[in-house]
């Protein structure tokens, strides 16, 4: 089975950093390659893969500001779906534009849909409904116009992110620094807690930070300390007490949830989105209404089995098992298109 797989060009594959779609994408390339499959990954040209590679764009445009995104997202694009017929199946992870070629080609294409940025991109994805294969990441992210193959979870490398069943006291908020994560609630809980908060990630909206989170950075009790990478990450999460994960928007998977529950460290989050599937209450963490209920259940962490937490997000939300899923879906709509 011939596979290509693409990555956006935003960031590199995998990221360096950020970049949650090219993780996902990454993962999925090399866990194929594990399965035996012929994997081509079409992404930047810094990109990593143990299989094939095909680029377009040498560098990642977020990285490179003299790309002008559109231009470069069109050729990364086009120069898969000129090279359509090489493959047996293409797997899209650039969300709605590849989708405009697929009538033009014959290969088949599943879609991960990893978020609807908004409702205006639904149209395009209203018009391709009957000829293509569409994938939510949850449950909770799915549209009632949209017609899906299956659900299936990101996957995490579970071998990157240790257990720990001696934390540390602090509490821990890791993630983008926006409204729609909750860093300022974040703060109220760990305040109202009475309790150190770490912050991590990068800043993605330069104005929020500098009203929101800024003011309450003192180093003792509030302390920032930017974005982590893998290491740093991996120790952050694991000698967290909780993580808190108050977001304002229904979040349609939570990379860092799990990787917390990896670690071993329940997660106290605003009951949205993707939340319930994700966290089981009361066994890995407590899903909350609101800040006041997030401090009383920040109590009650010490209930928690942290290896539950492990075993939970191990067995649900793995690489390995993301891979065999996507298998399945693959196998299926080349069932259904006789190849």
């Amino acid at each position: 089975m011939k596979i290509a797989i693409l990555s956006p060009v935003c960031w590199r594959t995998p990221p360096k950093h950020y970049g949650p779609w090219e993780q996902v994408a990454s993962n999925i390339a090399e866990g194929m390659l594990e399965k035996g499959l012929d994997v081509t990954l079409f992404a930047t040209g810094d990109s990593i893969t143990m299989g094939k590679l095909e680029s377009i764009c040498e560098r990642p445009y977020e990285e490179d500001k003299s790309l002008d995104p559109k231009v470069w997202e069109c050729l990364h694009i086009s120069n898969l779906m000129e090279k359509a017929d090489q493959f047996d199946l293409i797997h899209n992870h650039y969300d709605f534009l590849p989708l405009t070629y697929s009538n033009l080609i014959k290969t088949p294409m599943v879609t991960t849909i990893h978020g609807f940025s908004s409702s205006q991109i639904l149209p395009v994805y209203k018009k391709y409904n009957e000829t293509n294969y569409y994938v939510s990441i949850s449950n909770s992210d799915r549209s009632q116009e949209l017609d899906y193959i299956a659900t299936v979870y990101n996957g995490i490398n579970v071998q990157d992110f240790t257990l720990n069943d001696t934390p540390e006291d602090y509490l821990l908020f890791f993630g983008r620094i926006h409204h729609d994560k909750g860093v300022y609630e974040a703060i109220r809980i760990a305040q109202k807690s009475g309790r150190k908060l770490i912050i991590s990630g990068i800043i993605q909206d330069q104005s929020y930070f500098d009203e929101k989170v800024k003011p309450f950075i003192d180093d003792k009790q509030i302390v920032f300390v930017g974005h982590s990478g893998s290491e740093k990450r991996d120790k952050l999460l694991g000698n967290a007490f909780a993580l808190l994960h108050p977001i304002n928007f229904e979040e349609p998977f939570g990379s860092s949830v799990v990787e917390s529950m990896l670690c071993g460290t329940p997660v106290v989050a605003l009951c949205k989105g993707s939340m319930p599937e994700l966290i089981k209450h009361g066994k890995t963490g407590f899903l909350v209404s609101g800040i006041e209920e997030a401090v009383s259940s920040i109590k009650n962490i010490k209930e928690i089995n942290r290896r539950d937490c492990r075993e939970w997000a191990e067995n649900n939300f793995s690489n390995k098992k993301m891979t065999a899923d996507y298998l399945n879906v693959y196998q299926k709509i080349l069932r259904r298109n006789n190849l």
